[in-house]
């Protein structure tokens, strides 16, 4: 494995749904000589893209668990993570972007920014990742590279500069110009691997040098040089531009814009070029670990090969040997043989086997130089674990995990189903965080929860091919949530006296609705009212009561207690006695606190063709939907609106009747609202009957 850190490259592929990152990732691996044949998703000939490795992956067309694999290109050792579209699987992009340098942000000439583009943005931002974006489908009806460059401009808030012109469009886009070389570029052969550089054609010219000419003013602000060129009126050399052009995209001041067709095989290789030329290498990038001997103060990571090894683990999946974990190596070599520390555990590991993964194929190697992705087998840890060699105490910056908003109940059909149904389970939540499952006491049944219908859909599909558990589901349910309106206070005395020793505490204060936070504790008492040893059962009373609302029994949230006065009794108080006072004065103070039931409530973006408008719109109202935004983009129209969660199941079915199949739509998590009146009470009742049902 070579060991040059400026020739390697980490970077992911986001867009929204459907926008072909699955197709370009197959076109990447075909040039750069990884795979011999080119597959398409949901292929006629049945094989499927080779990052699609999961049977239901091939099924579906769709991309569910991120893959990794590497290639090759002009001594450029590329690791790439192709990562889902669908918004249920976020987390797969959460974590694959917090261990990437770059990005490719690729983008439907026809689409343009669509919802999940916005998503998979933001996610970039938070992770400061530069990207380089790629307008796809370019040979597509309707396509229109330079309203996809407004829309980054004024919906993502790019600096978006086209580095390329497309050399016609729709069925005659044939090849691009590329504005640095002032070459037009075509891809012959049968799979477009043949790249043929050309003078640009003569109609073409005066836009290209127009276009150039606003590139190369963009690209003045980053460098200097580049400035004193223009100004003195030299020639530009194109490694002037290329280094101007990087510098501004790797602060994320600028994204230059590529266009092709990855289904047609053109743009591609000028597009790998763009990756090797303008994206980070890993020590471009300033990655930063805590160190936890020294008040968690930020240490910048060296990525020095003989420096102590610093990794993180992003990805865990259970394969034919065992625990596969996906590391990301930060600083240091890891060889075979090494002992390493699981920081959150504390437990040492001994390094088994390393290898490189290529979806589903893997490649066993000596030894993980620093800045790479690679896999360990064998070793016992969860997802976000940071390892470290021996002496060192340093801990990455952990990921974002959202909520989950919908849960289903399942039941296993025999005891057969029931022990594999739990050690998938076990399996599934270990390496999905945004995955969670719990028993239910009343009614005893299994409960999983995650991040929308399709998340758990598959869950339950994997469940029966790859673990053989047949189970039935109950309908979803939403994950609701209780919270206070308003302040209440709360003094309530806990008084047993039932033969020796009895139990006395009594708590005092008030609770009030905080926003930004689940639970907030602040003691106040003041003059030892209630000795300070009780104060930790106190918070911990109160904190208690928050899994299961007085109200309806959902989790309770956005809550601030203030404990200021209460008393003891110096032989009858104890901790247990205090926990108790606690959940006393929580009822209490709760009961005149005005409670609310919060539900969540979804992003919903449709996107239909201007026909089917209304239809969408009345069908989104119909489901308690507040419109937000509607914008006309061509023939096709994009309907914003913010939607309880518990109308939108079976949506899809609907909106493909509604609109014969030609409309789609995307749903992500927003806020928690209370639920109106009406709701409350149906679901007042829903819950009595639950519970009649099971006395």
């Amino acid at each position: 494995m070579k060991k040059q850190i400026e020739l390697i490259r980490n970077i992911g592929i986001s867009a929204h749904i459907d926008s072909g990152k699955t197709t370009l990732t197959e076109r990447i691996l075909y040039y750069t000589n990884r795979i011999h044949a080119i597959h398409d998703v949901k292929g006629k000939d049945g094989v499927g893209a080779t990052m699609d490795s999961m049977e239901l992956e091939k099924e579906r067309g769709i991309t569910i668990a991120s893959a990794a694999t590497f290639c090759k290109w002009k001594n450029h050792e590329i690791n790439i993570i192709d990562t889902p579209g669908h918004v249920d699987f976020t987390i797969e992009v959460e974590r694959s972007l917090r261990v990437l340098d770059g990005g490719i942000l690729v983008l439907c000439s026809v689409g343009g920014v669509q919802s999940q583009s916005m998503t998979v943005d933001q996610q970039m931002k938070r992770y400061k990742v530069p990207c380089v974006a790629f307008i796809n489908k370019c040979d597509r009806s309707g396509a229109n590279p330079s309203r996809v460059i407004q829309q980054l401009r004024e919906k993502l808030g790019h600096n978006a500069i086209p580095v390329q012109i497309p050399i016609g469009l729709e069925a005659n886009f044939i090849g691009v110009i590329d504005l640095i070389s002032m070459k037009a570029i075509y891809f012959d052969g049968d799979n477009g691997e043949k790249v043929r550089i050309e003078k640009i054609p003569a109609e073409l010219m005066a836009q290209a040098e127009e276009t150039r000419e606003k590139l190369v003013d963009a690209a003045s602000i980053f460098s200097d040089e580049l400035t004193e060129a223009i100004l003195e009126e030299k020639e530009i050399s194109e490694p002037l531009l290329i280094s101007a052009i990087r510098t501004g995209t790797l602060t994320r001041k600028m994204t230059p814009v590529f266009m092709g067709s990855a289904y047609k095989n053109k743009g591609i290789q000028p597009l790998l070029d763009a990756v090797t030329a303008y994206l980070p290498c890993p020590m471009d990038v300033e990655n930063l670990a805590l160190d936890m001997d020294n008040d968690e103060k930020p240490v910048i990571l060296s990525y020095g090969e003989k420096d102590p090894v610093v990794a993180l683990a992003f990805k865990l999946e259970d394969g034919a040997y065992g625990q596969l974990t996906y590391i990301r190596l930060y600083q240091g070599t890891l060889a075979k043989g090494d002992t390493i520390i699981n920081i959150r555990s504390g437990r040492k590991i001994k390094v088994g086997r390393l290898a490189r993964m290529h979806a589903n194929q893997m490649e066993e190697i000596e030894s993980i130089p620093p800045g790479f992705i690679g896999a360990l087998f064998g070793v016992d840890c969860a997802s976000g674990d940071t390892f470290v060699s021996p002496g060192l105490n340093l801990t990455m910056t952990s990921m974002y995990v959202p909520e989950p908003v919908i849960s289903l109940a399942i039941v296993p059909k025999d005891n057969k189903a029931q022990i594999n149904m739990s050690k998938a389970l076990n399996r599934f939540t270990k390496e999905d965080p945004t995955f969670k499952t719990h028993v239910n006491e009343e009614t005893m049944e299994t409960i999983i929860s995650g991040m929308g219908e399709l998340h758990l859909e598959v869950y339950i599909e994997r469940m029966r091919r790859e673990y053989n558990a047949e189970v039935t589901t109950g309908k979803p349910r939403v994950a609701y949530r209780e919270t206070i309106t308003q302040m209440a206070e709360f003094n309530y005395i806990h008084k047993k006296q039932t033969g020796g020793s009895g139990q006395y505490g009594r708590v005092a204060g008030y609770i009030e609705p905080i926003s930004d936070q689940e639970f907030v504790f602040e003691n106040k008492v003041v003059g030892a009212s209630i000795p300070t040893q009780y104060i930790a059962a106190c918070e911990k009373g109160f904190k208690n009561c928050l899994q299961k609302g007085p109200r309806m029994g959902f989790p309770v949230t956005g809550i601030k207690v203030v404990l200021n006065d209460g008393s003891s009794h110096a032989v009858d108080s104890s901790d247990m006695a205090f926990q108790a006072a606690a959940r006393g004065g929580f009822l209490e103070g709760y009961r005149k606190a005005k409670p609310v039931i919060l539900e969540p409530i979804m992003k919903v973006v449709v996107e239909a063709p201007t026909e089917f408008q209304g239809g969408a719109m009345g069908s989104l109202n119909q489901r308690r939907g507040m419109i937000v935004g509607s914008q006309d983009e061509g023939h096709m129209c994009s309907i914003e609106a913010h939607v309880p969660l518990a109308e939108m199941f079976g949506y899809s079915t609907v909106l493909r009747s509604l609109t014969q199949g030609k409309a789609q739509f995307t749903m992500e998590f927003s806020s928690y609202k209370p639920v109106p009146k009406n709701v409350e009470e149906d679901l007042i009742k829903k819950v009595a009957e639950g519970k009649k049902h099971v006395a």
